[in-house]
């Protein structure tokens, strides 16, 4: 498909060190709607994202999230100050946005880690959330945490034993069965001051990554992104330094899941999604009334029927809210 080009694009200073590259496609007087990449530490790409929507019918609006992409200045800086970058910082940065653009509530989608950034800022700012469109929902919970980064080991021990092996091996006091966690002990390494060590680090995160999203997904050898070692390492430390944290949220999102009540949600997830388990999508569904649940039972973390099904309920909810206005 031809992806469309940004109608305007720009970096809007956030503070005194973080410039968030944004973008915005589609129609000047369409239904806002604003995008919200994974990660950690992942970026809009090439703008695939605008796929997913009718620009015709909406204003789109997407953002490097600071240390990310085309944010300046990058994660993968080694002198990068990581105490400037939480999940309050990204909430800060949307509003910011929200604010330069003029925008007064907006549809928010969210993808991986996207969702949970999403449910954060509605948490902060339910008067300025208008809906929400989740795929491959995840709350950063420290179940999904350790999950993710532990007991997945279950089901790729070969993997698994690799990651390991190299945290025990590179001098940072990690022990299997120790009290450090192996997430902390990775992020010790993506902030060590050598470059090879912190590079080794992201390498041996990079493998991990493909194995564990790779049930269910359409096979890819290696994510092809992980040849730019700026990226490579911009993803790695910002991931380990979000999970190492329990992305930064305090209550947890199923904790506060009152403040969302009212907010319309469709929620997408694939039953075969083994590094986000579809029991975080099912409580946080059930304890949300009137959100919206679609299980696909034979994809993973993404394929082609969520996308479909991440289109169609962008095109329901833009239905919605133009019938309102």
């Amino acid at each position: 498909m031809v992806l469309s080009k940004p109608s305007a694009s720009g970096w809007l200073t956030v503070d005194h060190v973080h410039n968030v590259y944004w973008e915005e496609s589609g129609h000047c007087d369409g239904v806002p709607a604003l995008y919200l990449h994974g990660g950690p530490g992942g970026s809009l790409g090439a703008g695939g994202y605008r796929n997913k929507f009718d620009l015709n019918r909406v204003r789109l609006i997407g953002f490097d999230q600071r240390g990310c992409g085309r944010s300046v200045p990058s994660a993968s800086d080694p002198d990068y100050d990581l105490r400037l970058n939480t999940t309050s910082h990204l909430i800060a940065d949307i509003e910011a946005l929200r604010e330069h653009l003029g925008v007064e509530q907006w549809l928010v989608n969210g993808v991986s880690w996207g969702s949970t950034l999403a449910l954060a800022y509605a948490r902060a700012h339910p008067d300025r959330v208008s809906g929400l469109v989740l795929m491959a929902v995840t709350t950063t919970s420290p179940f999904e945490v350790r999950w993710i980064t532990e007991a997945v080991g279950a089901i790729f021990p070969e993997a698994w034993e690799r990651l390991v092996h190299h945290a025990e091996q590179a001098g940072v006091g990690y022990q299997r069965g120790g009290g450090l966690p192996l997430v902390t002990a990775y992020a010790r390494l993506l902030q060590h001051p050598d470059a090879a060590v912190r590079d080794a680090a992201s390498e041996e995160w990079a493998l991990w990554e493909d194995t564990h999203i790779s049930l269910g997904v359409p096979a890819v050898p290696r994510d092809p992104r992980w040849e730019n070692q700026r990226f490579r390492l911009t993803f790695a430390r910002l991931v380990t330094h979000y999970w190492s944290n329990h992305g930064f949220l305090d209550p947890p999102i199923l904790a506060g899941i009152g403040l969302l009540r009212g907010i319309p949600a469709t929620l997408i997830h694939g039953r075969r999604d083994i590094s986000g388990p579809a029991s975080t999508v099912w409580q946080l569904h059930r304890a949300w009334s009137g959100s919206e649940l679609i299980l696909v039972e034979d994809e993973g973390h993404g394929g082609p029927k969520m996308v479909a099904a991440w289109r169609e309920s962008n095109t329901r909810h833009i239905a919605r809210l133009l019938q309102r206005s």
